[in-house]
C-alpha cells in the first residue's frame, strides 16, 4: 500500500515498523506531528508529551535502557534543551535501539535561530542520517534503529522543515514485533561517574572508526553516474533541490548516512569528477571535512549559508540562470505579517499593558510573542523557552541596585511555563525578586497546534489525567502574591497590574481562558461557558477615533471612505475588548 504522506508522518509510520515501544517529544514546529501521529498506535507504542525536550530525551533513554526500541523528537533549538542527557548517552551507547529526531528550521520559518544540527552529531560522536524525501523517512528510522543496536549508539535523525512537511509517496511494509531486550545491570556501562566516562571515552572513539568502516559500506550513501565532467555531494532535501537543477546531466553521490561521513568513497567520487560541487543546506558541514582531507570543491564560496535553499538559489549560484517564477503586482498586495486572532486572551492583557509607562517586558516563545508587533508594541525581548522569568529577575536585580524606578514584567505561556519557566520562577522566590510574572494560560498549547500538557487534563493519547493546579503550583516554590483574572476584562486586568506594581516581592498574575481556537472540554465548558457572539459597530455613534483598531484585532477595519470602523462578522467571536475600549459606547453585543 502506498500513501502520500508528510515526513514527520512518515516518520511516525517508520516508528511503528521499526517495532519501537516508546516516544516522547515536546511539541514544536516542525517536529510537531510526528508524536501526533505515532499516538493512534496506542496499542503498540507509549507515545507521550513531556514537559520539555530534556525530559523527553531522558524518558526515551531510559526506555532504551530497559531494553526497548524508543524514539525522541524535538525541533533543532530544543536538542541545545536536551543537550544534557544526549551527549552522555553519547558516551554509554544503548540496549534498545535509540533514535533522536533533530527537526531543523533553515529560514526561521518558526524559530529564533537556524541553527545546523548536523554539528550536533560531530560534537556529540554518534551516527547520524539524513532524509531526503517521505520514503526515506521511514525506511531511514528501520535503519537508524538497526544501526544504533548494531553499533551500540544513539542515532541523530537530521530533518528540515522542507523534509518534515513536504509530501511524497510512502510504501508502507509491516511492523517487525521485537519485544525488548533483556536489562542486565551494568553500572559501568551506564552509571556515568568520571571513573566510569573516562572509560567510556575510549570506546567511544573505537566505535567511530567502526561506523566509518559501515559509512562507507552502506546503502544509505550511493554513488548516481552520469556525466563526470560534474560531480554533486548532497544530503537531505539539498539533494533533491540539486536533482531539480541538473537532473541526469552530473553525477550525484547521495549520503544518508552523514556521520561519520564516508571518506573514501567521497575520495572515489572525487577522482572521477572534472568539478566538484558539495550542495548542502545551511552550514559548511560536509565541505569543511572535504577540505581539511585535502579535496577540492565548491560549496558555501558560491552557495549561501543563509536562509532555506531552494533550486532558484541553486541555479544562480551554480549555472548564473535566473528561473522565472509566477509574478504579480506589488502595489496591490498588501502585507500580512502575523498577528493574534481575533478574541486572543493574550489581546485584552497587552493592550491593557501597553499603557503602563516604566517597565519593561521580557516575552517567551508562544502565540503571545507577537505583542512584540504593533499596534500593541508590548513585548521587548524573546531569547527562548523560559527565559522570561529569569531575564526579569537578572534585569530587576540591576536595576533594583542601580535605584531605577523601572519594573520589570515577564509573560510566559501555560506549556512553556512547566516547559523551563517553573525553574525561572523558583529562582526569582529564592533570590528574592520583586518582578510581576504573568502566566498567560489559554488551557492548551496554542502555537503549535493544540497539543496537551500537564495543564490540561488530558494527554497526548487521550487519557484523563491530574492537572497541574498552576496557582497552587506557585503557592509550594513560595510565590505569596498570587491573582488569577479573565484577561478579556479590562478592568479586572487593569486592577491585577495596579495591585502587582504596588509590591516590592515577587507577585504571579495568571491570566486563564481558552484559546479561541481550541475545541473546548467538558471542564472548559463548565467553567467558561458558551462565551462566544458578535459584536457590531453603530456609526451613528462611531466617531472613527480608531481606539478598537489600537487593539490590533483582525475582526476591526477602520473604512476611509465613512470615516467609520467595521466589524468582520466571519472573525469575529464576541471576545468584547473593543467594546470596552471604545469612548462613545458605539459597539455591542448582537443579542444583548
Amino acid at each position: 500500500m502506498k500513501q502520500l504522506l508528510t515526513g514527520n508522518e512518515a516518520v511516525a509510520r517508520g516508528a511503528y515498523e521499526a517495532g519501537i515501544t516508546y516516544a516522547a517529544a515536546y511539541p514544536g514546529t516542525p517536529s510537531t506531528e510526528i508524536l501526533e501521529n505515532i499516538a493512534p498506535y496506542k496499542k503498540e507504542i507509549i507515545a507521550e508529551w513531556a514537559p520539555n525536550e530534556k525530559v523527553a530525551l531522558e524518558s526515551a533513554i531510559g526506555a532504551s535502557v530497559v531494553g526497548a526500541r524508543s524514539l525522541a523528537a524535538m525541533k533543532h533549538v530544543g536538542v541545545n534543551v536536551a543537550a544534557d542527557p544526549f551527549f552522555t548517552y553519547a558516551y554509554t551507547g544503548v540496549n534498545g535501539g535509540m533514535v533522536l529526531v533533530s527537526a531543523d528550521d533553515p529560514g526561521c520559518h518558526s524559530s529564533q535561530n537556524e541553527q545546523d544540527n548536523r554539528l550536533y552529531a560531530r560534537f556529540a560522536k554518534v551516527a547520524m542520517v539524513e532524509p531526503s524525501d517521505s520514503q526515506e523517512c521511514k525506511d531511514m528510522v528501520k535503519a537508524a534503529i538497526e544501526i544504533s543496536e548494531r553499533f551500540d549508539t544513539l542515532v541523530l535523525f537530521r530533518m528540515t522543515t522542507r523534509v518534515c512537511h513536504g509530501k511524497s509517496l510512502v510504501e508502507f511494509g509491516e511492523r517487525e514485533e521485537v519485544g525488548i531486550k533483556t536489562y542486565d545491570k551494568k553500572p559501568q556501562k551506564y552509571g556515568a561517574i568520571p571513573a566510569h566516562a573516562r572509560q567510556l571515552r575510549v570506546v567511544l572513539e573505537d566505535r567511530l572508526k567502526e561506523l566509518e568502516k559501515f559509512s562507507n559500506e552502506t546503502d544509505l550513501n550511493f554513488f548516481e553516474w552520469n556525466d563526470k565532467k560534474v560531480g554533486i555531494i548532497s544530503s537531505g532535501v539539498a539533494y533533491q533541490y540539486a536533482k531539480d537543477v541538473f537532473g541526469d546531466t552530473v553525477s550525484y553521490l547521495k549520503l544518508g548516512f552523514t556521520h561519520p561521513l564516508p571518506m573514501d568513497k567521497i575520495n572515489e567520487f572525487a577522482k572521477e569528477v572534472d568539478t566538484l560541487y558539495v550542495i548542502e543546506e545551511l552550514e559548511p558541514y560536509i565541505e569543511d571535512q572535504l577540505k581539511a582531507a585535502g579535496i577540492a570543491c565548491i560549496g558555501k564560496d558560491k552557495i549561501p549559508n543563509i536562509g532555506e535553499l531552494n533550486p532558484d538559489i541553486i541555479a544562480k549560484a551554480l549555472l548564473g540562470e535566473e528561473r522565472e517564477i509566477v509574478d504579480y503586482d506589488r502595489n496591490v498586495a498588501v502585507n500580512r505579517p502575523p498577528t493574534l486572532c481575533a478574541g486572543c486572551p493574550h489581546r485584552g492583557f497587552f493592550y491593557e499593558l501597553s499603557k503602563r509607562k516604566g517597565i519593561i517586558v521580557n516575552g517567551d516563545i508562544g502565540c503571545y510573542g507577537l505583542g512584540i508587533a504593533p499596534p500593541l508594541s508590548t513585548v521587548d525581548t524573546i531569547i527562548c523557552m523560559g527565559a522570561s522569568i529569569s531575564m526579569a529577575h537578572g534585569a530587576q536585580k540591576v536595576l533594583n541596585r542601580h535605584e531605577s524606578n523601572k519594573r520589570m514584567v515577564a509573560v510566559i505561556g501555560d506549556s512553556t511555563f512547566f516547559h523551563t519557566g517553573v525553574n525561572s520562577l523558583i529562582d526569582t522566590m529564592y533570590n528574592r525578586s520583586n518582578t510581576i510574572n504573568v502566566i498567560m494560560d489559554n488551557r492548551i498549547t496554542g502555537m503549535t497546534g493544540h497539543q496537551e500538557n500537564p495543564g490540561t487534563g488530558y494527554t497526548l493519547q487521550g487519557m484523563p489525567t491530574k492537572e497541574i493546579d498552576i496557582p497552587a503550583l506557585c503557592k509550594a516554590i513560595g510565590i505569596e502574591h498570587i491573582r488569577t483574572v479573565n484577561p478579556l476584562d479590562l478592568k479586572e486586568t487593569k486592577e491585577a497590574l495596579d495591585w502587582a506594581t504596588s509590591l516590592d516581592e515577587p507577585s504571579v498574575i495568571i491570566t486563564r481562558w481558552p484559546c479561541v481556537l481550541k475545541k473546548l472540554s467538558t471542564q472548559d465548558k463548565e467553567e467558561f461557558g458558551d462565551y462566544k457572539g458578535l459584536c457590531e459597530v453603530n456609526h451613528e455613534k462611531c466617531i472613527g477615533c480608531r481606539m478598537c483598531v489600537r487593539t490590533g484585532c483582525p475582526a476591526l477595519r477602520f473604512d476611509k471612505s465613512i470615516k467609520k470602523v467595521t466589524i468582520d462578522k466571519n472573525q469575529c467571536v464576541g471576545c468584547e475588548v473593543c467594546l470596552q475600549v471604545c469612548p462613545t459606547k458605539a459597539i455591542s453585543k448582537v443579542g444583548e
